[in-house]
């Protein structure tokens, strides 16, 4: 317990010292701040309920289109749009997880692959209010709070990125810790089991289902906000599988997957797409392979296995 507060510390004070650490990569950082946020959301799916989905991008979208649209036609206010880029993921959790909760495994996969697509294709056709291919342009935000105005360097973009991102890692970590997250730890150890002990299995799933979807809904708000732009690509089965990849680098059901596996993937593509455009898909892919045979747990798993390994050699 002590072992883990301390790690949770550490990634706040991650999160608070990177400003000063890398003073000039501050877009960076609040990309990679939205990015473990969207990640996060997919492990709680993932990682502690055991669902297996290629569609997560089509609540990271419904939030980015929805956060966009409402600063484009109601406010402009950055909280506010938050608010409603959440419930609007949320929203759409609650109407697609009564289909495909219903599934499981490779139906599952299907299913959702089906629902980001239906997505995708509604802010393509809906263009008049989504901007199309041409993606949501005009949004324009107002100071956060009334009194902190979106600059040029980032940092307004940053902190309110990062600060979401500890409220959120906050709230995740003491729903996996209740008896709720490790209900949802039971279900995917052994569904049947769960049934039969009287554990209301749908409900819970369908619970955290609707939680994750409000994560993903304010990572993709935030990135409308910060980038004041939304693209087709943004509800994509593409944008579904990177995401995927980077809770898989970082460590599915390891509480800090996602802020290794992240970080890690987006240093990467950029560094690879750099210095070798054509082919650094390969490189992903390879190094993505290396991690799954090396630490099959992920980045976390493996870096916990180095720590035991010291720890026993000094003991």
């Amino acid at each position: 317990m002590r072992t883990t507060r301390a790690l949770d510390g550490l990634v706040l004070a991650g999160l608070a010292a990177f400003p000063m650490l890398a003073p000039g990569s501050l877009d960076l950082g609040a990309r990679m701040a939205i990015l473990v946020l969207c990640a996060m959301s997919l492990d709680l799916l993932v990682g502690y309920c055991g669902l297996i989905t290629l569609g997560h991008a089509a609540f990271f979208g419904a939030g980015a289109y929805a956060a966009g649209i409402f600063a484009v036609r109601a406010s402009a206010d950055p909280v506010a749009g938050l608010v409603v880029g959440g419930a609007a993921a949320a929203l759409l959790g609650l109407l697609s997880g009564v289909v495909l909760l219903r599934s499981r495994r490779l139906t599952l996969i299907m299913l959702s692959l089906a629902t980001v697509l239906i997505v995708q294709e509604a802010a393509n056709r809906w263009g008049g209010v989504t901007g199309g291919a041409d993606g949501l342009q005009g949004i324009a935000m107002s100071p956060l709070l009334g009194r902190f105005a979106f600059d040029l360097s980032g940092r307004v973009a940053y902190v309110y990125a990062a600060t979401t991102l500890a409220f959120a890692f906050l709230m995740f970590r003491s729903l996996v810790d209740s008896r709720f997250g490790q209900s949802l730890v039971g279900i995917r150890e052994n569904e049947a089991r769960m049934h039969a002990l009287g554990t209301p299995v749908g409900a819970r799933l369908r619970t955290a289902f609707v939680i994750s979807a409000a994560l993903a809904g304010v990572a993709g708000a935030l990135q409308a906000q910060v980038t004041e732009f939304v693209a087709l690509n943004a509800v994509s089965v593409e944008f579904s599988g990177e995401i995927l990849i980077m809770l898989i680098l970082g460590g599915a059901g390891r509480r800090y997957g996602a802020f290794l596996g992240a970080p890690v993937y987006v240093f990467m593509q950029d560094y690879l797409a750099r210095e070798d455009p054509a082919n650094w898909y390969l490189w992903i892919g390879l190094m993505l392979l290396a991690i799954v045979f090396l630490a099959p747990g992920g980045l976390t798993a493996g870096v916990a296995a180095i720590a035991r390994r010291i720890r026993g050699r000094r003991s």
